[in-house]
């Protein structure tokens, strides 16, 4: 085998790798970053929160990509929920790590999610990101054709204008490195599936569906997100909204 994918994987190899910054004595880089300051909002208390409580076994094999959507926007509290279950902080360790509802390497959770908020009852539209040590958005402001800036990012993946919203997971690698060195590029990537697929499930128990986009122009992603694309960048994006009624 040849090629740069292969090259990586040799090169991540344990056998190759040297001490990581954390073995070097190096600070731990903080646990989570704002991109850009703006309007904050409140969310709810996740105890508040609740969607149908859908068996998790139906939810698995009912679990499939859902690339038409309703006009129905999702509510605030669904919103909410659906970033509660996908980078909420359940415990968080001082300064060392927090325990999430997404498993990660070493508690080292490298990802800021940005929502594009289409239709979300009490959300503006535009980009928003959930700072999730303080279980709040922030917005990051946006041009009025943002939805359509990210599509043609998307290589003209439609459902981002028909979604209610849609999900941009961004790495801070650092975060991982940090402690693994090379090979964590490979984990933050695996952590992006646990995360990805927390949001399918989410998504069955308020009655949305999901799409996982893997093909976008990472570097526009990034331009619109706002991001350099060296020391943050996108991994993986995802459209969410209403089912549509099958009556």
């Amino acid at each position: 085998m040849t090629g740069i994918g292969s090259e990586f994987m040799e090169r991540t190899k344990y056998r190759h790798l040297g001490p990581s910054a954390q073995q070097r004595g190096e600070p731990q880089p903080p646990l989570g970053v704002l991109f850009r300051d703006g309007a904050i909002t409140e969310l709810p208390a996740v105890e508040s929160v609740a969607g149908d409580g859908v068996d998790l076994r139906r939810a698995i094999e009912a679990r499939r990509s859902v690339r038409q959507y309703s006009e129905t926007p999702l509510t605030f509290d669904e919103v909410t929920l659906l970033l509660w279950l996908t980078q909420g902080v359940r415990e968080r360790l001082g300064e060392r790590a927090t325990l999430r509802t997404v498993p990660s390497a070493g508690a080292r959770h490298p990802f800021e999610t940005v929502i594009l908020a289409n239709r979300v009852d009490g959300v503006e539209p535009g980009l928003h990101q959930y700072d999730a040590l303080e279980h709040r958005l922030v917005d990051l402001g946006a041009p009025a054709d943002v939805a359509e800036q990210l599509m043609t990012a998307c290589l003209g993946q439609e459902m981002i204008l028909s979604s209610a919203a849609t999900f941009v997971w961004v790495a801070d690698p650092i975060r991982t490195t940090w402690r693994y060195g090379e090979r964590g590029h490979r984990y933050i990537h695996l952590d992006a599936g646990h995360v990805c697929q927390n949001l399918y499930l989410a998504a069955g128990s308020i009655g949305a569906g999901v799409c996982a986009i893997g093909a976008f122009d990472d570097d526009e992603v990034n331009r619109v997100i706002g991001v350099d694309g060296e020391t943050r960048f996108a991994v993986y994006v995802a459209t969410v909204g209403k089912l549509v009624s099958e009556d």
